[in-house]
């Protein structure tokens, strides 16, 4: 039969079966919404009600009030006298906690080229240098034997080239103290395993980065916010009881913190190292924001004033060259790296090594630090262009300060702004945005707003649009 002659909603009707009878959607399973099979299948909603009424009138699917549609049965179920494995089951009972529906939600929405992406905390494709990379790609491929594992700790020109990297920030390890990983989130995984007991207490700013906040969650430990101001975290905000001594660790991000932007002063820096040693707590450093900078370099990194072997810093690539490479490293002393790297080998057997030798050319060529004066450059110009377009459309709505370098503005909006519905009607216009909640809990009044990501043009529309949401509230 010539599908162009079958109605529309009888072929969303087919489709749907087909996953649910081959098992991509096996019983128990939540099917899209009906705003994203609209999308998917370019139809109106109306269609997708109409396949959905012959799906459930077929005993296939069941929709709830507050629970949404669920597979019920399949085409073969339908005949047979037993129940087959219930997947439903084993998804809702894994020991990794699920995102928050919204942080799922956002996850999707951010491969969506129709949107205006202000929530996206990565480089724009127009910053990407493409031509350079290839080069860099071909000239590693002339090279390559056999494509193996690497050290447990990583290709070691790589980690010969890191070394030498962080020695110009100060921070003098050889290369048998780093370990090389498949981004920041793998460092912090195999911290979490490798370094903690489920229910260690893990200090960190509030806020925090989303993805590490829902990881040590998930790791079983015991989250303690810590208040900030315009310098940084707050020291004299840190005392350790009796029985967290010995199984604590900080978890901070110095340089252009995410989601706020704040830079941490090196006074602050300074009275953290302190504080910490004071407390004998250990400091994981997340420096993957530094080269960032947009004003002027920031301070030492805390492991540069490190004396003691009392920071673990974590780098990485993906902020300033490329997400896709993901290659980030480790320092710590070197007993640290050696439990890590032993730990990573049980998860992965190694990152990449085509990566890794495309990650060592870009460092160990000079290539790397050309690269990052254009990034800081085109980042100079986006915040620009950010900044005036805020003092255009929100000023009088919201409050914003500057940022430093990074890639983010933390705005403040009035507190009579349910900040969920200001999300949910910027993205109803196409427009996404991280709201505050996502990186702390309780009450929030804030948004993060990437400069870094959309052209200079939809960057400016979306801002405008956002103004006009938060009006309608006034």
């Amino acid at each position: 039969m010539n599908s162009e002659r079958v109605p529309k909603y009888q072929q969303i009707v087919e489709s749907i079966k087909e996953k649910i009878s081959n098992g991509e959607w096996p019983i128990g399973s939540k099917i899209p919404s009906q705003r994203k099979l609209a999308e998917e299948f370019g139809v109106n909603r109306s269609t997708i009600i109409t396949a959905i009424e012959e799906l459930a009138a077929d005993g296939l699917i069941e929709g709830k009030t507050g629970v949404g549609t669920r597979v019920i049965n399949n085409t073969w179920t339908l005949l047979a006298a037993r129940q087959p494995t219930n997947w439903n089951e084993y998804v809702h009972t894994g020991v990794h906690k699920p995102s928050e529906q919204i942080v799922q939600e956002i996850n999707e929405t951010e491969s969506d080229p129709t949107f205006i992406q202000l929530s996206k905390g990565e480089l724009s494709p127009e910053i990407f240098p493409i031509e350079t990379m290839k080069d860099v790609l071909k000239e590693a491929a002339e090279e390559l034997g056999v494509l193996g594992y690497e050290e447990p700790k990583g290709y070691r020109p790589l980690r010969q080239a890191v070394s030498d990297y962080l020695a110009a920030a100060g921070i003098n390890l050889s290369p048998s103290s780093i370990l090389i990983v498949s981004g920041g989130l793998q460092a912090l995984q195999l911290v979490s395993l490798g370094l903690l007991q489920r229910g260690s207490p893990v200090f960190l700013e509030k806020p925090s980065y989303l993805y590490s906040l829902q990881l040590f969650r998930s790791a079983g430990m015991d989250l303690k916010g810590l208040p900030m101001d315009g310098e940084g975290v707050l020291p004299e905000s840190i005392s350790l009881k009796k029985y967290e001594k010995g199984k604590s660790i900080l978890y901070t991000i110095p340089c252009y913190h995410n989601p706020t932007g704040i830079l941490m002063s090196e006074k602050r820096r300074q009275e953290l190292l302190h504080a910490c040693g004071r407390e004998q707590l250990p400091i994981v450093e997340d420096d993957i924001y530094r080269e960032l900078w947009l004003d002027n370099p920031p301070p030492p990194p805390l492991k540069a004033m490190d004396k003691n072997g009392q920071v673990l810093y974590m780098g990485s690539l993906s902020k300033t060259l490329s997400p896709g490479l993901r290659i980030g490293w480790v320092a710590a002393p070197e007993p640290v790296i050696d439990r890590l790297a032993d730990l990573k080998m049980q998860t992965d057997y190694g990152s990449s090594s085509l990566s890794q030798r495309v990650a060592a050319k870009w460092l160990s060529s000079g290539l790397y630090q050309k690269h990052m004066e254009t990034v800081r450059e085109q980042l100079r110009n986006r915040r620009r262009a950010a900044l005036e377009s805020m003092d255009t459309h929100l000023s009088g709505l919201a409050e914003w300060n500057c940022p430093e370098g990074g890639f983010f503005i933390w705005l403040k909006v009035p507190s009579d702004i349910p900040i969920r519905t200001l999300y949910g009607q910027a993205f109803s216009k196409k427009v996404l945005m991280n709201p505050g909640s996502i990186y702390s809990d309780g009450p929030n009044r804030y948004i993060r707003i990437s400069y870094a990501y959309a052209p200079l043009e939809a960057l400016k529309e979306g801002i405008r649009i956002l103004g006009a949401q938060i009006r309608s509230f006034l």
